[in-house]
């Protein structure tokens, strides 16, 4: 099976000159206590997340070597991979936190959200490139961009809506639904169970999904105990974004009543 260490000799990086992270969308890291990255991050603030660290030890190494190679994890124990970046040293250093002077290297700039790997230390979020070399590949995407099938033809599972919200081959789907508000539905997929929400206002359909992508409730609440893993995601009814909120409040209910999601679905009112 092909390693990421073929993949990393290949770029001429060398395994004993790296380390490799990888990232979960997190609001808060939990060692350094920076505001996280999510699905919709840009790739600015992911280096700049990237870049502050923790000054204790135990949780990131004194010396860092020159490379560092930047997964963002994904389900089922994969690591889909982001950049190579370059470490240029330490900038500063306040006892409490560490940032470095980081830069995005061309090498291996083609794999960029392409190649997934598995991930087989789940506690850890880096590892030395030494030990991550036999992690295999999963996966190699096809880099060609996927057209998008249209409002009525939108049925994402969970993973699906994730990669949806940052890979670039997804770009015309993020587009398309941030030019709309609507009425979407949520399926728990172990049950049957719906939930019928909206995007209105200033909000559109991507702003709320990315939301969703994020944390897997979207800040509600009869979805935050819920796994979102078993999640499927559609749209009901799309609205120009000059519409009226009463019409999209409207279409709202009508669809929690054809639906019965406030009586045998998850929606509470």
């Amino acid at each position: 099976m092909l390693s990421l260490d073929w993949i990393l000799r290949s770029a001429d990086v060398r395994p004993d000159e790296a380390m490799v992270i990888r990232h979960a969308y997190v609001r808060e890291h939990e060692d350094s206590g920076l505001q996280g990255i999510h699905a919709d991050s840009t790739d600015d603030e992911i280096l700049y997340y990237t870049s502050r660290q923790s000054a204790t030890q135990r949780v990131f190494p004194v010396t860092p070597p020159r490379y560092w190679i930047v997964f963002i994890r994904e389900d089922g124990g994969r690591a889909r991979f982001w950049a190579v970046v370059e470490n240029h040293g330490e900038a500063w250093n306040d006892g409490r936190q560490r940032a470095f002077t980081l830069t995005v290297s061309e090498q291996m700039a083609d794999l960029r959200n392409r190649l997934v790997i598995g991930w087989k230390s789940p506690r850890a979020w880096w590892i030395n490139g030494g030990t991550a070399a036999p992690y295999p590949v999963l996966e190699i995407a096809d880099a060609k961009p996927i057209p998008f099938p249209g409002f009525d033809g939108l049925v994402l599972d969970y993973p699906q809506l994730q990669a949806v919200m940052r890979d670039h081959r997804y770009a015309s789907w993020r587009t398309a639904l941030a030019s709309v508000k609507g009425i979407y539905l949520i399926t728990d997929t172990r049950d049957g169970r719906h939930y019928v929400g909206k995007a209105d206002g200033a909000e559109s359909i991507r702003q709320r999904w990315a939301v969703y992508a994020t944390n897997g409730h979207g800040g509600n609440v009869e979805l935050r105990n819920l796994d979102p893993s078993t999640f499927r995601y559609s749209v009901l009814r799309v609205f120009d974004p000059a519409t009226p909120e009463r019409d999209v409040n409207e279409a709202e209910d009508h669809y929690k009543r054809a639906l019965d999601s406030r009586r045998w679905g998850l929606n509470r009112n």
